[in-house]
């Protein structure tokens, strides 16, 4: 499926690929993540799409585009939409398909391998438009879950389907590192806490 000589650039739809991991159960490691894939061949580039709510102070989503920026991903953002919707409900969009398709495109000149992170069908076309550009494309989704978060019409397009689940030993994040962050996090508040106490 991968060969060591092959040029590879990854493509993460990241809403999509946090669905499939949440889906699945299980925490993506985006360090372990990059060298499974370093690992395969010649990787030029890591791609991240997220889209971002410019109104929230914080955003729960920050620390990751921070660490992912300084950490050998390209990270492409764009401010969410907000509108109301026929029923007077608050809907947000923050759809980043058109960014991905494009940068697809202008980097399948200088690569062998896509590897695209989605199981949205939308994509179909931009795996077919890659292939005849004579571009391998593995797609990473999984047909684990019920309904399965891969459209049929895309794992048929590509060239390859990976399932998450089949990565997960090997990206995924261990469960007890999440754990020993929050406490060790706790105890830095709660330290911080205490010596503020004792100034005043």
């Amino acid at each position: 499926m991968f060969d060591a000589r092959e040029k590879i650039a990854l493509f993460i739809d990241g809403a999509n690929l946090y669905a499939t991991a949440k889906s699945l159960a299980f925490d993506i490691d985006y360090k372990k993540l990059l060298g499974e894939f370093q690992s395969k061949g010649y990787l030029m580039r890591a791609y991240y799409y997220t889209a971002l709510s410019e109104d929230q102070e914080y955003s729960s989503i920050r620390p990751l585009i921070d660490w992912l920026d300084y950490n050998g991903y390209t990270v492409v953002t764009k401010p969410t939409k907000e509108f109301f919707d026929a029923a007077g409900r608050r809907k947000v969009k923050g759809n980043m398909d058109i960014e991905l398709a494009v940068h697809v495109m202008e980097v399948a000149e200088f690569v062998d391998h896509v590897v695209l992170f989605s199981g949205d069908g939308d994509f179909r076309s931009l795996v077919e438009a890659v292939q005849r550009k004579g571009r391998k494309v593995s797609v990473i989704s999984t047909l684990a879950t019920q309904p399965p978060m891969i459209a049929d019409e895309l794992r048929r397009q590509a060239d390859h389907f990976i399932d998450l689940v089949t990565l997960q030993s090997r990206i995924g994040r261990d469960p007890s590192e999440r754990t020993h962050r929050s406490s060790e996090r706790q105890q830095a508040t709660s330290g911080f806490e205490d010596g503020f106490e004792d100034e005043i």
